[in-house]
């Protein structure tokens, strides 16, 4: 056993006196150690309940004849981060995570490992962790929260967002604002539609390095805590078998997981944390396989933001499992990957006699909400590195639309643009030098694209920027231009007054403004840099790599 470079031996006394410190017995000391990295927290949603599921995981692992030792990960709520200062940090926060990890579970050298947690970008970050440690390992998903009621429809966190706008618009006082912020969140767990959190938590079970029901079942309910504890005695088995997640993560998890993405319509936030998991695997996932198989992959479902379906939807329409037989079914996804449960995904899809409950949440095959997936990559002069775009989420007269250009070069002034009433239709509004580097941090603008759509322009506006939008963010917002201002991507080019095409279908964003002009810019400018007073954030400007690789750390 790995423990045993701490536990074994006569040299290893001082070692077994410290553990036996804690009150764990001699037994419990010879025992498999398994960490239990706990993500709880009193400041998001997603995480608060995270002791009870941790005790769960515990529990499992001592039922199986294990020793679970708990250590903790932080974690930062995008949600309360947003539009301030804190979200430079929350992209950041995913390398920090995935090195704490590494760090505690090299220093202690556990057997396997099962991480907790609920919300991004904990979770890629977790997901990094293990395959980069390369034990036995699973990760458990807090699940999501159920979705609020206002004025008899449903509603989620997005649904405040927006209403900031239309209070702006004159069509939601403050009383009905304070009446939607006390009910569209109702319960503990992550954001009830197919934001970043609940897309990770389900590709994590696509890609299977968690078990069936991981990115579905609600938080609140008994299964959660169930799958909790079976995950915990899971997690022995692994060990018992030596299966260890780059066993089971291989080519046919990559592409299964990013033809997941596309049926369920997606954050766009996974392109960037898909290709940093991944890498950790030693496989390379990149702008052109989204591409591919965003073309022949058709999205089945409609989540918030896209749709009026939630999660706990999905969950009763039979949940990821249930999208996957559709996808093996139809020959998009592969049926031989291997999972944790140490069968593949048609050995599981079997056990479970897997089947669609409900044909509106999860379409069939020959009925889809589109012959594509949900998310769009586009190459042109702006982003010749590519960007991004939840086409799922884009109203269809904005599919193909030219407009003006109104360059901004932070989120701040972008957003007193718009609330102040100075954006109009056909507008396509440029935000810059919200990259990796530039931010820093890459903030997520759930904010501005919020406040398009509360204010009903949602149809006529669109939003682009070599920034990224939250999970929730719906509308023409196109995002990770490639490459960035602050590393002189042509983003930074952009005037007042210029027009720009945009043209999903047929996968292209152009400035246009002929070649000779742009040179003639290009010549004369020279990119803005920003005081950067955190040391942290100075130390990830200089090493972090462009949105199109993922924006993770280099050297």
């Amino acid at each position: 056993m790995r423990s045993k470079k701490m536990t074994g031996g006569l040299e290893k006394a001082p070692h077994r006196s410290l553990l036996q410190a804690m009150g764990l017995t001699r037994r419990e000391v010879d025992r498999p150690l398994i960490g239990v990295c706990n993500a709880f927290n009193e400041v998001i949603p997603g995480h608060v309940h995270l002791r009870q599921l941790t005790q769960a995981v515990k529990d499992g692992v001592r039922s199986a004849g294990g020793t679970p030792m708990e250590f903790p990960a932080i974690g930062v709520c995008d949600g309360l981060a947003m539009n301030h200062e804190g979200m430079k940090f929350s992209l950041p926060s995913r390398e920090i995570i995935a090195d704490s990890i590494e760090i505690m579970a090299t220093a202690h050298p556990f057997d396997a490992l099962v991480c907790v947690a609920s919300c991004d970008k904990i979770i890629p970050g977790m997901l990094m962790a293990m395959l980069r440690l390369n034990i036995p390992a699973l990760l458990v998903s807090g699940g999501p929260m159920l979705a609020g009621r206002f004025q008899k429809k449903g509603a989620d966190l997005i649904t405040v967002f927006e209403a900031v706008g239309r209070v702006k618009a004159g069509t939601l006082d403050q009383d009905g604002l304070a009446e939607m912020e006390a009910c569209a969140c109702p319960t503990c767990g992550s954001c009830a539609g197919m934001f970043t959190a609940n897309t990770m938590n389900c590709l994590a079970e696509g890609m299977g390095l968690a078990l069936p029901g991981n990115g579905t079942i609600p938080a609140v309910l008994a299964a959660r805590t169930r799958l909790a504890k079976t995950a915990g005695e899971q997690v022995m088995e692994l060990l018992q078998k030596d299966l260890k997640p780059r066993d089971i993560v291989t080519g046919k998890s990559a592409r299964n997981a990013v033809a997941l993405d596309m049926a369920l319509g997606g954050s766009t936030n996974t392109v960037l944390h898909l290709p940093a998991v991944f890498r950790e695997a030693g496989l390379t996932v990149d702008l052109a396989l989204f591409d591919e198989i965003s073309k022949k992959t058709p999205n089945l479902c409609k989540l918030s933001p896209s749709g009026h379906h939630h999660i706990e939807d999905l969950d009763a329409a039979g949940g990821i499992q249930a999208v996957l037989s559709e996808l093996v079914r139809g020959g998009f996804a592969d049926g031989g990957a291997l999972t944790a449960t140490g069968k593949t995904v048609a050995e599981n899809l079997a056990d479970l006699k897997v089947r669609v409950l409900d044909a509106d949440v999860i379409r069939p095959l020959d009925k889809p909400y589109s012959a594509e997936g949900g998310i769009a990559i586009l190459f042109g002069n702006i982003a010749p590195q590519g960007c991004v775009v939840k086409q799922a989420a884009v109203a269809p007269e904005m599919m193909q639309r030219t407009g003006t250009a109104r360059p901004f070069d932070s989120e701040e002034e972008a957003v007193a643009a718009i609330l102040g009433g100075k954006i109009t239709k056909n507008d396509v509004v440029v935000i810059r030098y919200e990259g990796p580097r530039g931010g820093p941090g890459m903030r997520e603008m759930l904010t501005p694209t919020s406040a398009i759509a509360g204010m009903g322009l949602g149809s006529d506006v669109a939003l682009i920027t070599d920034g990224r939008f939250s999970g929730g963010t719906r509308g023409a917002a196109i995002g990770h231009v490639s490459p960035e201002a602050a590393s002189g991507g042509p983003i930074g080019l952009v005037r007042d007054g210029d027009k720009i095409r945009i043209d999903i279908p047929g996968r292209s964003l152009e400035l246009l403004v002929d070649a000779a002009e742009l040179d003639k810019r290009r010549a004369a400018w020279k990119p803005k840099t920003r005081p950067i007073t955190s040391p942290f954030l100075r130390r990830y400007a200089e090493r972090v790599s462009s949105a199109a690789q993922g924006a993770v750390l280099e050297g």
